[in-house]
């Protein structure tokens, strides 16, 4: 690079500071968390800000801030509150990585957020972008804060053609936006950037003619702004088609939907869902086909089966979709009828126990060992009668299952060896009113509130 070129890009980058500061002084949004300096409130509007909208973001920021106004408040906060509290916003695992966070900051920083760069890199769930957001906005510490806003308008802007999808290209802008940052300027100047990447230089049809820099935006005078920044395409979710069931109560259940808690790690962690299983491939169909419904249903009744649930589907009642970084679900959810029979105690389905509907009227429920036969097929069932109250009272269970009550029902199980940690979980018939108490992933939150809208549709 000349002398020349060198001073054209000084005096370039002295444009793009002084011209984006001034216009975000006059044109930036009041938004709830540029009210004050408080690090905690930017902190969890950082947080709740990844891959989400601002105006989605706001009633949760001041419902979620109401709950937990402090550091404290949050660390010690049951974590089912925390998800009821951010139920709808999706990515639960920022919720339990920010809750986390709280209680290493009580415990080690008194409950104040640190004003360290290695320190606020240290909490479980912040990275290079909210540990820079951080530090610049809440304590005006000149750290960049590099998200894809910020690499789109620096790509445009100084015509940068590197992947933006790259690590190297990300310490590369990071190194150019902290050589941007005027000096004590930094809390203002980051947001500047972030606000000019969400309002005027848009993934698509950038507002080139209100924009405060355009004057010098190389990639605008190359007439290719619309083409950067450049950036290999992630690869697609995968789709996958699962069967779900609406239990419907009978009895002292009338009213109420049946419910499970998801495992205690993994996917969606710990939340309430309609229970559901993948749904086999149809034969001879294209990838993602759905499911005969008579075929659906056989598969689904198995499942229930399977999972310790006395429930039979009825009919097909809607699909729903729902979408994660690397995976779609597809749920055809189905209506099912409760059957006579009790649900299974949770401690003995951790010891792979199964229960089915009873057949005969006297029994209270019933048991299976989790057993296969020489062809890899689960094969009996056993109406318990009074064996069933014997367990319920905790006698032995390997004692109950060898007394003379036991009939087999012959209800055999699919063979394909499908396993799903989901049917261990503890389950709940619930109401609406119910539903304050858990917290649903948006899709499960949608079809309860949907079937509990039809249900009282149906009584006016």
């Amino acid at each position: 690079m000349t002398q020349q070129e060198h001073q054209e890009q000084q005096e370039s980058k002295l444009f793009f500071s002084h011209h984006l500061l001034e216009w975000y002084h006059q044109q930036k949004r009041d938004l709830p968390w540029r009210r004050h300096r408080n690090p905690y409130y930017i902190w969890v509007s950082e947080i709740m800000l990844q891959q989400t909208r601002v105006d989605t973001v706001i009633p949760y920021f001041h419902r979620f801030i109401e709950r937990f106004p402090t550091v404290e408040a949050l660390a010690d906060a049951p974590e089912e509150d925390v998800l009821k509290c951010w139920e709808g916003l999706g990515y639960y695992s920022r919720a339990r990585n920010l809750q986390h966070a709280a209680r290493q900051v009580k415990e080690q920083y008194g409950g104040n957020v640190p004003n360290d760069r290695d320190a606020v890199f240290s909490l479980k769930g912040v990275g290079p972008y909210t540990a820079g957001a951080i530090l610049s906005i809440a304590f005006n510490r000149p750290e960049p804060a590099v998200d894809g806003n910020v690499m789109r308008v620096l790509s445009r802007y100084f015509l940068m053609e590197d992947d933006i999808a790259k690590g190297p290209t990300r310490i590369k802008m990071e190194r150019l936006a902290a050589e941007l940052i005027p000096e004590g300027a930094a809390s203002h100047f980051n947001q500047a950037l972030m606000e000019l990447g969400a309002l005027v230089c848009t993934p698509k049809s950038p507002r080139c003619l209100t924009c405060p820099v355009m004057e010098h935006c190389a990639g605008r005078l190359a007439g290719c702004e619309t083409s950067l920044p450049v950036k290999t395409k992630a690869k697609p979710p995968r789709p996958e088609e699962r069967l779900a069931a609406l239990i419907e109560g009978r009895g002292a259940h009338a009213g109420r939907v049946l419910i499970r808690q998801r495992p205690s790690s993994g996917l969606l962690a710990r939340m309430w869902e309609l229970p559901h299983w993948p749904a086999p491939s149809a034969e001879g169909a294209a990838p993602g086909a759905r499911l005969a419904d008579a075929a659906a249903q056989d598969r689904l009744r198995r499942s229930l089966v399977k999972a310790g649930i006395s429930a039979r589907p009825s009919e097909h009642w809607m699909a729903a979709e729902h979408t994660f970084s690397h995976i779609v679900w597809t749920l055809q959810v189905y209506r099912c009828r409760e059957e006579e029979g009790l649900p299974l105690p949770m401690s003995l389905a951790a010891e792979g126990l199964t229960v089915y509907r009873a057949e005969a009227a006297a029994a209270v429920t019933a048991y299976s060992l989790d057993g296969a036969d020489a062809n890899g097929a689960g094969t009996a069932s056993f109406d318990v009668g009074e064996a069933g109250m014997a367990l319920s009272r905790g006698a032995d269970l390997e004692s109950v299952l060898m007394t003379d009550s036991i009939v087999p029902l012959e209800v055999e199980v699919f063979a394909d060896g499908t396993e799903n940690p989901e049917d261990r979980g503890a389950v709940r018939w619930i109401n609406r009113e119910d539903m304050a108490r858990y917290a649903f992933p948006n899709v499960f939150l949608k079809l309860l509130n949907s079937y509990f809208d039809e249900q009282e549709g149906r009584k006016e």
